[in-house]
């Protein structure tokens, strides 16, 4: 069998960053790349894939049992974030990690320390990698990626292994909360399936962020400053006086656990316009719907301030997935003793942020979401021990044997 470090060091060195400001599907035809890659090994496994024009994986395993078993799926995302460089990966391989600080970068005197990320001291003795510090790393979620694949070549190279039927997916623009937009969930033929898109080992997760978009505009005035009296709006002083009235306490620098969040993520201005991007998360639909009326309630007062000069879009991204697995919590508790089977701690929790599954669970397909080992996700920080995207993979198997039994 191919080890699974060599997968992965394949798929991350393919550039597949989804594009926000793109309106294709996906959002950028680099996606493409590792989607067809993935298409073939499976092919050359043996296993029946198609890749349709949205940027689809879809891909069957047959059933070698004759009883009657429910269709299982195994979900990952090909895109990785814009938030940073996905270009010209450079993965950092340590072996036996003896903790401490790890050199990322010479030149720019980068080092993953541990005074920063104190998890990294379980993993003395592991297989690290990491970025060189000039881009994210792609274990989000080419470590999910990578999970599935290595189960499917060891269930294709050992017939003796008994399952039912396997469903196998592979999308696009994830990050970008476009992930599923297009999935054709009766195509795709499970009747439950699981999202390879967690962090640290042991995660299990059920429950996600109710999440939405807005994106402001202030229009201001410009005037030369040396007769802007009673003339002049500033747009950019505007846009600072807006969010200064939304919660300091709720910023995503002061929340953890079930707590929701306003995030600013991204600004731009001039004196005569500047345009705002927010993202409004919390677990709690009465919450996150409170949260909405709020800065819809502050934009309401600034216009009335200012006469009219803010404009919002302000969209729903996706909802919290707990009220659509609970129905069918079974299949929770098999990726719980899945988790155990493979000797590792289960650690259930609310994921902050969302997946696919997120939205296939409200699509018909309840998708609870496991982990695919990495951490710091989304920057230069990034790393993922080996092993835990090996464990990530006898999970998966696991769960597919609890189905068989």
């Amino acid at each position: 069998m191919e080890k699974l470090l060599d997968k992965f060091l394949r798929y991350v060195a393919v550039e597949t960053t989804s594009d926000p400001e793109s309106e294709t599907q996906p959002s950028a035809m680099r996606e493409f790349d590792l989607l067809k890659m993935l298409q073939k090994e499976l092919q050359d496994l043996g296993i029946k894939a198609d890749l349709d024009e949205y940027g689809y994986v879809m891909a069957t395993i047959p059933s070698n049992v004759d009883k009657e078993i429910p269709a299982i799926g195994f979900i990952a995302h090909v895109d990785t974030s814009p938030d940073a460089s996905g270009k010209d990966i450079k993965p950092q391989i340590i072996e036996n990690y003896g903790g401490g600080d790890i050199l990322l970068n010479a030149e720019k005197e980068l080092y993953l320390k541990v005074s920063e990320f104190p998890e990294m001291q379980q993993y003395v003795g592991k297989t690290i990698i990491t970025t060189d510090g000039t881009t994210l790393l792609g274990a989000d979620d080419k470590g999910g990626v990578a999970a599935i694949m290595y189960a499917a070549q060891y269930i294709m190279e050992h017939p003796e292994f008994k399952h039912g039927e396997i469903k196998i997916g592979f999308t696009p623009d994830e990050e970008i909360g476009r992930g599923v937009a297009k999935f054709d969930v009766k195509k795709f033929g499970a009747k439950y399936a699981y999202t390879i898109d967690g962090g640290e080992i042991g995660e299990l997760e059920y429950e996600n962020f109710n999440a939405a978009s807005a994106k402001i505009h202030v229009q201001g005035s410009n005037i030369h400053p040396g007769y802007g009296k009673d003339k002049m709006v500033n747009s950019m002083l505007i846009a600072m006086e807006l969010n200064a009235m939304l919660p300091v306490e709720q910023r995503p620098a002061f929340t953890q656990g079930y707590e929701g969040f306003f995030h600013l993520t991204d600004i731009t201005g001039t004196v005569e316009e500047t345009n705002m991007g927010y993202i409004i998360r919390d677990h709690d639909r009465t919450k996150f719907e409170t949260k909405k009326e709020l800065l819809t309630s502050i934009v309401e007062f600034i216009n009335k301030k200012y006469e009219n000069i803010v404009t919002m879009e302000l969209k729903d991204q996706y909802y919290n997935m707990r009220q659509e697995v609970e129905p069918h919590y079974f299949i929770v508790e098999k990726a719980i003793k899945a988790i155990e089977m493979a000797g590792v701690k289960p650690k259930v929790q609310p994921i902050r942020g969302g997946t696919d599954g997120a939205n296939l669970s409200f699509m018909g397909l309840p998708c609870p979401n496991i982990f695919a080992g990495g951490h710091n996700f989304h920057g230069k920080w990034e790393y993922v021990p080996l092993e835990s995207m090996e464990k990530a993979s006898e999970v998966i198997m696991n769960i597919i044997k609890l189905f068989a039994e």
